[in-house]
Formats: structure tokens, C-alpha cells, sequence
């Protein structure tokens, strides 16, 4: 199976469980060309892998990190943040 294959067309940001561990989760997050994953936070660590595309990660304590394919970010617990993919983009989230 594709990563593409787990996200409908024309949905502007799609997420897919893809493994459920018993203490965690594997997700599969894409993201069109100029959307965007809205402000959020998450209450554990995460890592988030870009597969593919181009985006931003920023964060409210200044970190903006520019993605593309193999590059990663680790997220902290409890402090809000976004995505905003140049480029369709499909990512990896970890926690």
C-alpha cells in the first residue's frame, strides 16, 4: 500500500491511522498544496517525518522549520503549532 493511497482527493488535510501501538500511534497526515493543518497542540512527544512535498512547520515559540522529504521535527508536548505544505505534501506523525 501508498501512503497516497490512504487520503481522498480534494480533501484539503487528511489524516489516517495506519499502526496503533498500545502505548502510541503511527499517522498518516497529508496535506494539498496551500493548505494548511490548523493550530494545535498535542499533550505527548511526537516526531513528524516529511515523505514528500514541500511545507512549513512553525510553532507560537518561533521555531519555523522548512520540510521536504526525509527531513524531520520533533514536536513538544503542549505547545501549539501548524503545517502549511508549499507543495502536496505527505508526512509521517509519531507519537
Amino acid at each position: 500500500m501508498n501512503l497516497k493511497e490512504l487520503h481522498p482527493a480534494g480533501k484539503p488535510v487528511s489524516t489516517k491511522a495506519i499502526f496503533k501501538a498500545e502505548e502510541g500511534k503511527v499517522i498518516s497526515l497529508q496535506i494539498d498544496e496551500g493548505g494548511l493543518l490548523k493550530e494545535h497542540v498535542t499533550t505527548v512527544p511526537a516526531l513528524l517525518i516529511c515523505v514528500e512535498g514541500e511545507a512549513v512547520f512553525e510553532n507560537v515559540e518561533g521555531l519555523k522549520v522548512s520540510m521536504k522529504g526525509g527531513d524531520i521535527v520533533h514536536i513538544t508536548p503542549d505547545v501549539k503549532h501548524w503545517i502549511r505544505a508549499q507543495k502536496i505534501s505527505h508526512f509521517i506523525l509519531i507519537k
